[in-house]
Parts: structure tokens; sequence; C-alpha cells
């Protein structure tokens, strides 16, 4: 598997647990637990809520690290590396701002996307 995998894994496990606690109204309307398309607040909850249950202080709106932080990922160059490769990623695999921008919002995208699937 690899780390977008291991990132979606995280992040939809998380959404199932939110979808268990929800009510049944909510439950039939939180398409998360089941992998596919959600809207952009939806996938927004549910790492806002991971965030809330964590108890520190994550920039997860706007920095891969962060995000990766959040679902219990290790944020390193080298696996944000693999990640912009596994995404196709053109630029230079340096940790730029660019690169680290463009991996977040493609990220964020192809979550709720359904992890890309």
């Amino acid at each position: 598997m690899g780390i977008f995998g291991e990132l979606t894994d995280k992040v939809f496990k998380q959404a199932a647990e939110v979808n268990e606690s929800a009510s049944p109204e909510m439950k039939a309307k939180n398409a998360a637990a089941t992998g596919k398309a959600m809207s952009e607040e939806e996938l927004k909850a549910v790492l806002a809520k991971k965030a809330a249950a964590k108890g520190q202080k994550y920039n997860w709106e706007t920095s891969i690290a962060d995000l990766m932080r959040l679902v219990d990922m290790d944020p390193s160059l080298d696996n944000r590396k693999k990640l912009a490769s596994e995404l196709g990623y053109e630029g230079e695999l340096n940790g730029s701002a660019e690169m680290n921008i463009w991996l977040h919002a493609r990220v964020m995208e192809k979550l709720a996307q359904g992890g890309g699937a």
C-alpha cells in the first residue's frame, strides 16, 4: 500500500467512527464511511472531529504535514516525496512550499472523491 492508501485508510476509519456515533438520519446522509464521494464540508467535519479529539493544535486545513500528523502518519520529506510521486506531482520533489501546497490541495480533493476510488 502506498502513502496515499495509508492516509485514505486512516481518514475513512475516522469517518466510519463518526458515522457509528451519528443519528440514523446522519448515517443515511454520511457517505464517508463507505468510501464514496463526500462534500468538502463533510471531509472537513471528519478531520475537525479528529483534531478536537486529539486536543492538539494542527494546521491541517492548509498544511500537508499537519494533515499527515493528524492521522498519525510520518510527515517526513521522504514520505511527502513519495506521496507527491503517487499523486502525479510534476515539479521538483524538494519539499518546497509549492509542492506542499499542491499536495494538500490534491489530497483533500482525492479524499473528498472517496479516496480516489
